[in-house]
């Protein structure tokens, strides 16, 4: 399993007491989550448990009931616009399915952030765009293609050139292997773990795939009933008594993984 950056571990993110919901129904109620700079995260979860409804609600996009979300040191809730704008410059996200848009081309997709936020010479937004395009293992003709030319595994490198755009210390990831084959799926667990290395990143990564979890996360996060379940290393995840757990990393399909052997 992939280790950390060195030094003394301080948390990134801290989530605390989190509630969100649609009317009466709360998805999440009551999510406690720490996250460590410069760790591989996974958080997983019951299908419907409210993974990928809780990144939404750290970055903002989804509103919360109560909790609080501090990222980078920063209260969320009681920063100014400005502040707030300054911590969003630090993250970037990967959403599931990519998200990128399908009337521009990959160059095009990768310069949005840019453009958002800096003003840039067109010149210097190509060049940083096609650096991106190279850091993420694709080759320099996907810049001019759009996205319905991609494959599903270049939509997903593309997307995260998108993310790392603006330098960030930290990658919010939305079921970054999904639909890929296991090859692909490998690659780009690799790709992550060089990229955490190379770049100092920070990883919060909502996922299913065991063998991501297994190859690329430092710490796995469980959620279930809109709680935090567990937290802490595959050793630990293995061992846990709650039924799900014991389902999910002892299960048939974590055994052909050889994660079962872990609880040995």
């Amino acid at each position: 399993m992939a280790e950390a950056n060195g030094g003394t571990p301080d948390n990134i993110i801290s989530v605390r007491d989190l509630v969100v919901g649609f009317g009466d129904r709360n998805v999440i109620d009551g999510f406690d989550l720490d996250v460590r700079r410069g760790e591989i995260l996974g958080v997983v979860g019951p299908s419907g448990a409210g993974k990928s409804v809780t990144l939404r609600a750290v970055i903002g996009l989804l509103p919360k009931k109560a909790g609080i979300v501090e990222v980078l040191g920063v209260d969320l809730d009681q920063a100014t616009a400005k502040e707030r704008l300054a911590v969003e410059r630090r993250w970037g996200v990967l959403f599931q399915q990519g998200a990128l848009f399908s009337s521009q081309t990959v160059l095009q997709n990768i310069q949005m952030p840019l453009r958002e936020h800096t003003s840039l010479s067109p010149k210097l937004l190509d060049e940083i765009a096609r650096l991106k395009i190279d850091l993420v293992g694709l080759k320099p003709e996907a810049a001019d293609r759009f996205p319905s030319e991609l494959s599903g595994g270049m939509i997903k490198r593309a997307a995260l050139a998108r993310a790392l755009a603006l330098d960030p210390d930290i990658v919010f990831l939305d079921e970054p292997t999904a639909g890929l084959d296991p090859i692909g799926a490998a690659d780009f667990d690799k790709l992550i773990m060089t990229l955490r290395d190379a770049l100092g990143l920070t990883v919060y990564m909502v996922t299913h795939d065991l063998d991501s979890l297994t190859t690329a996360c430092d710490r796995i996060a469980a959620l279930k009933g809109g709680k935090t379940l567990a937290v802490g290393p595959m050793s630990e995840m293995v061992k846990n008594d709650d039924p799900w757990m014991q389902q999910y990393f002892r299960g048939e399909r974590a055994r052909a993984a050889g994660i079962g052997a872990t609880a040995a």
